[in-house]
């Protein structure tokens, strides 16, 4: 056995405590160190003098101790060690609390390298316990320090330590599996070179260059994995629904079909006629119809001697479709149960009973479905509502509950063609790009903070009128990023530190609206709240018990509102189009007159471009198109990352981003495709094994 094979027990001072500290990161072998990516950096090469710091902030300093350490006690057993050190420019006393070893770990006149925060007290500075090295010129130290995802039991210190000694036997027995020919092509460093300017970077293009590749490489594996994988999926046979004359089911509607809407059931009434199971996607905007082609798929399914399944992500949600499909079902004599977590035992145990009997045909309901105890009888179809609620290992394991199962997904966001197929993997895709008539335009405007007093007027206006108005913030609460410290996600070629403008917050602007309007019913809802709190906020605000939801984004799916007239979008200028889009679609849904008002005071002229877009079309792929030609693919990915475009087959990635990596994930689907049209996989041993590992793990996962 290699040593990167080995257990981490290998590594040098790892026993059975440390091991389970190490287990508790995911990290086995010792090889799993070299994929443990530091979260970021502190940038200690940026030296200051005392004089030059900025109090208060993080920083780096080169001090020269002047007096010998001291070591006092103080009051409830704590102690400290004091001394003092100097630049050109200053003196700086210097404290570590409850650390009494370093009082021999200083010898004054010797010059080291402290990194924390300057705080100054009358004209004298002052630092607490900041981070020490001694310095040399004959031996610099680095300028980029990282900080490794830790857990109890495991120090800084010691995550370093066994990085290095796994890159040591790494350079030994590493072998790079990406071929040459596709690493040349898009100019990435080896794998060796990448490992290590990822864990010990001396500057900062060493750093990026390493990302690149490593970012990269996931992004190929994933490609190829998901290509192997949709093969292998393919080769399953799946029952046949034979009969697919659906005229009882469209003779009940109380409207014709659009054309758009005929086409996508056309579509899966060919797939579930075929002996491989239906993996297909529905997208088209919110209103566009995708529930009655869902309603005809499960009414094929059920014609056929099978069940279907509606998993949909919320409570709220789960009755809604209920209350809409159980009577047109209930006239074809489709039999329909709803299973949701709020049920009572009783009420479980004999929806469970009824859908492992076949006494029911049709399953609506939440997570609840993939719990413990429930067995289908015959299921035949899976439909998923709002797909990207969803993991794909939840999707995964509701198939699993019946042989050979159609796979039906359901998504509002409307995404780019030319992003589509990368995005949403080997799903084939329907697209459903009429709105039925009837349904109107939501007039939308851009206007800025001086607009703030005839806002809140017109809310009150639409108020008083028998309407209730969303308002979205970008944030849950005020929140700051580590300080003094460069994120790797943030890291890429054109990264320079900059000051991010604050985001309103759901929590703080509830408050301060309630303070200015205390005879309005204000109210938030926000993702990091429970389950159950959040619909019953939302039952609140479809109910009329609330006047005003401020919200974060997580109204984008939710229930039907139809007194909704008005939606306000605060700091529109950090969401992408198509996720503003999707959030307009929240209003004009009843019979009122609806609006959607974009507040930003951004001075970017692509900014500005695109929230013009939105008050000129309510075309949701027109928008979609135009948000990508303006930001381009990576931040067209991360902009919408909460609409459903993160999709990633499972795999969990150390570094890549579908979001923040969207040009490099084209350009690797690309080359993957252009990999196995020319070559067997089987000619690259290496790579063979890390795809079919990638594979394994997400099976892992499922399982």
């Amino acid at each position: 056995m290699s040593f990167l094979e080995s257990p981490v027990t290998a590594l040098h001072g790892v026993g059975a405590v440390r091991a389970a500290a190490y287990e508790r990161l995911g990290i086995r072998k010792t090889e799993d160190l070299l994929w443990h990516f530091p979260r970021s950096y502190e940038n200690r090469g940026d030296i200051r003098t005392l004089a030059e710091a900025t109090v208060g902030e993080k920083q780096a300093f080169l001090l020269t101790v002047a007096t010998k350490p001291t070591l006092a006690k103080i009051k409830r057993g704590m102690s400290l060690v004091k001394f003092r050190a100097f630049d050109a420019t200053g003196t700086c006393e210097i404290t570590y609390f409850n650390q009494d070893f370093l009082k021999n770990s200083f010898e004054v006149g010797r010059e080291y390298r402290f990194y924390g925060k300057l705080e100054q007290k009358a004209k004298r500075y002052a630092m607490s316990s900041p981070a020490h090295e001694e310095w040399s010129e004959e031996k610099p130290l680095a300028s980029l320090f990282p900080i490794y995802p830790s857990a109890e039991g495991l120090t800084q210190k010691q995550i370093k330590a066994g990085v290095h000694e796994v890159l040591s036997a790494a350079a030994r027995e590493l072998t790079d599996h990406l071929p040459d020919g596709i690493r040349l092509k898009n100019r990435l460093p080896a794998l060796m070179t990448a490992l290590r300017g990822i864990h010990t970077p001396e500057t900062y293009e060493d750093l990026i260059a390493a990302k690149r590749r490593l970012v990269y490489d996931e992004l190929f594996l994933f490609a190829l994995s998901l290509r192997l994988s949709a093969k292998r999926e393919r080769q399953t046979g799946a029952p046949i629904f034979s009969d697919g004359d659906l005229s009882p089911f469209l003779a009940l509607l109380p409207y014709r079909l659009t054309g758009a809407q005929t086409r996508a059931i056309g579509d899966i009434l060919a797939d579930v006629a075929k002996e491989t199971p239906m993996n297909r996607i529905l997208v088209g905007d919110v209103g566009c119809g995708k529930t009655v082609c869902a309603a005809a798929a499960l009414y094929t399914a059920v014609k056929n001697g099978h069940q279907g399944a509606l998993m949909v992500p919320t409570e709220i949600l789960a009755r809604q479709h209920a209350a809409d499909l159980a009577p047109l079902f209930e006239k074809l004599g489709i039999r329909v149960t709803l299973l949701l977590g709020a049920l009572t035992e009783k009420q479980k145990r004999e929806a469970r009973a009824a859908i492992a009997a076949h006494e029911t045909d049709v399953v609506i309901g939440t997570q609840a479905l993939i719990g413990e105890g429930v067995e289908f009888a015959t299921l035949g179809l899976v439909v998923i509502d709002e797909q990207h609620r969803f993991g794909v290992n939840q999707r995964a394991w509701l198939t699993e509950k019946g042989r050979h199962v159609h796979t039906l997904v359901m998504s509002a966001t409307p995404i780019p063609r030319t992003l589509a197929l990368t995005v949403y993997g080997g799903l084939d895709i329907s697209k459903i790009d009429e709105i039925p008539p009837g349904r109107q335009k939501v007039e939308t405007f851009f206007v800025g903070e001086s607009y703030r007093e005839r806002l809140e007027a017109f809310v009150r206006k639409q108020v008083a009128e028998g309407g209730c108005v969303y308002i979205v913030c970008p944030a849950v609460e005020e929140s700051d990023a580590e300080e003094g410290e460069i994120l790797l996600s943030e890291l890429g070629e054109l990264y320079s530190p900059e000051k991010k403008t604050p985001l309103k917050s759901a929590v703080a602007y509830t408050k301060e609206l309630s303070e200015r309007h205390p005879d309005l019913r204000i109210s938030f809802v926000h993702g990091k709240m429970k389950s159950a709190d959040k619909d019953k906020v939302m039952r609140a605000f479809a109910g009329g018990e609330i006047d005003v939801l401020v919200s974060t984004t997580v109204i984008e799916v939710g229930v039907n509102v139809p007194n909704a007239c008005l939606m306000i979008v605060e700091n529109a200028d950090r969401f992408g189009l198509s996720q503003l889009h999707q959030l307009r679609g929240r209003v004009g849904r009843g019979t009122r007159k609806s609006y959607c008002v974009l507040v930003s005071d951004t001075n970017g002229e692509n900014a500005k471009k695109r929230l013009k877009t939105m008050c000129a079309t309510n075309d949701g792929y027109e928008i979609a198109e135009t948000d990508l030609k303006l930001r381009g693919p990576g931040d067209f990915l991360r902009a919408n990352a909460n609409m459903g475009i993160r999709q990633s087959g499972g795999t969990e990635f150390r570094i890549a981003d579908l979001c923040d990596d969207g040009d490099v994930l084209l350009r690797a689907f690309t080359d993957a495709e252009e990999f196995l049209a020319a070559r067997a996989l089987a000619e690259y041993p290496t790579l063979l094994e890390k795809v079919q590992g990638m594979l394994a793990e997400n099976e892992t996962r499922i399982n």
